[in-house]
């Protein structure tokens, strides 16, 4: 993206804005409200070459300057130094003031003088000695030192550079704290993240550990129960029974294993493979979704699917998500939207697997089981997609339908072994 010409220049429209509005108010307002010449000059004082006509054309210049008083604010002390320098001793040894200036009343440097220091002191940075003294060189011209000045001579001079100049450091200092304390901010809220994602990390590992001492121990003997029962038994309706419920403890117990395993991963280490972890989480293909639609098609909706791009391997904990996020997407339809048309489709990347349910608006009555269900199915899917390391969407969509979309990534490692 190329850079606006302002920046060259000016950090922000509002400093940009001000020094505009600074250089023409210098401009304008000598010619407006006390007149453009000196009043008390003495006959021929501005006899020397180019006259009158140079002392205004360096005034406009010098105060046309000012524009760049935030990138070259030394650039311009060195000028304001020299026209100072080359002033007073025209006005001492020559025919006169070399700017426009009231001889007898004004200090001996230039118009633009009080704002050039104070740039120099708040812009400025480096060669702090010789920024220094020619700041004393100026100042010394304007209050006259060397010729005993009137008071009023004196007062007017110190007007034009010792209080820009403590002006200047007053405003340097606070733009130093201010610095100081937005760091400091931004330092105290990292330090909350880091604490909060540490407070997450622990609550993750809590989880794990009860997860696998109770949840997990518990599945592994309804499965061994179940299996236990099916071998006992000579009934053929208790045989299939018991198989059937020892297969679906041991997807439970596979399912949770994945779970177990990410919980104990930080966010950092999600999706990103290990040695430790690369054979406890052999990618396997995603799950074969029309088996899931076609016990939707069974009860009368209408589903069609589409599948894009090359499946591939996938871990398990992201395929098992990617059927969760399909059979929740289907439920909804079930109870939420009835006659409604659905759409189930599947994107496959490189690195990704992108899954979304999408039906149009119901065109039957709502049945009873719309209300059933303590309504977090969503909140919690989003979790569960969330936990992988993936990101979750779901809303209404146009025409009164409704959406649920997951991206989820291709190798989510875990560390959970087969002995859990």
């Amino acid at each position: 993206m190329q850079r606006p010409l302002w920046r060259l220049l000016w950090n922000t429209p509002r400093e940009a804005v001000f020094d505009i509005c600074l250089v023409i108010a210098l401009l304008v307002f000598p010619r407006v409200v006390a007149g453009y010449y000196p009043t008390d000059a003495l006959p021929g004082t501005y006899d020397w070459i180019g006259g009158l006509w140079f002392s205004h054309v360096a005034n406009d210049l010098l105060c046309l300057g000012l524009l760049v008083r935030r990138r070259y604010p030394r650039l311009l002390l060195w000028v304001v130094a020299l026209l100072s320098v080359a002033q007073a001793l025209l006005i001492q040894f020559g025919p006169g003031p070399l700017l426009q200036i009231n001889v007898s009343t004004d200090p001996w440097v230039p118009g633009a003088t009080p704002w050039v220091l104070y740039a120099v002191i708040v812009h400025g940075r480096g060669h702090r000695y010789l920024t220094w003294a020619l700041i004393a060189v100026v100042t010394a011209i304007s209050l006259r030192l060397g010729n005993a000045p009137h008071p009023d001579v004196v007062i007017t001079g110190a007007a034009w550079t010792i209080f820009p100049v403590v002006l200047g450091l007053y405003a340097a200092e606070r733009g130093r704290l201010a610095d100081a304390l937005r760091e400091r901010a931004e330092r105290a809220e990292h330090e909350r993240e880091l604490l909060a994602e540490q407070a997450r990390a622990d609550e993750r590992a809590r989880l794990a550990v009860e997860m696998h001492d109770v949840v997990t121990h518990r599945v592994n003997l309804m499965v061994l129960q179940a299996g236990a029962l099916g071998v006992a038994s000579d009934d053929p309706a208790v045989h299939s029974a018991a198989e059937d419920l020892r297969a679906s403890g041991g997807e439970a117990l596979a399912e949770l294993r994945d779970l177990v395993g990410v919980l104990r991963r930080s966010d950092d280490e999600r999706g990103v493979p290990s040695v430790e972890t690369a054979g406890a989480d052999t990618p396997s293909d995603v799950p074969d979704f029309r088996e899931l639609i076609g016990q939707s098609e069974s009860v009368g909706m209408s589903v069609q699917f589409t599948a894009e791009g090359n499946p591939g391997p996938v871990t398990p904990a992201v395929g098992r998500t990617a059927y969760r996020v399909v059979q929740e997407g289907l439920t909804n339809a079930h109870k939420h939207a009835p006659g409604a048309d659905v759409h189930v489709r599947v994107l496959y990347s490189d690195d990704r697997v992108r899954v979304s349910v999408r039906n149009t608006a119901p065109t039957g009555p709502a049945p009873d089981l719309a209300h059933s269900g303590g309504g977090v199915g969503l909140l919690g899917l989003q979790q569960r997609v969330e936990l992988v390391g993936g990101t979750f969407r779901s809303g209404a969509t146009d025409g009164d339908g409704f959406e649920v979309e997951a991206i989820l990534p291709g190798y989510v490692p875990t560390e959970e072994t087969a002995d859990a």
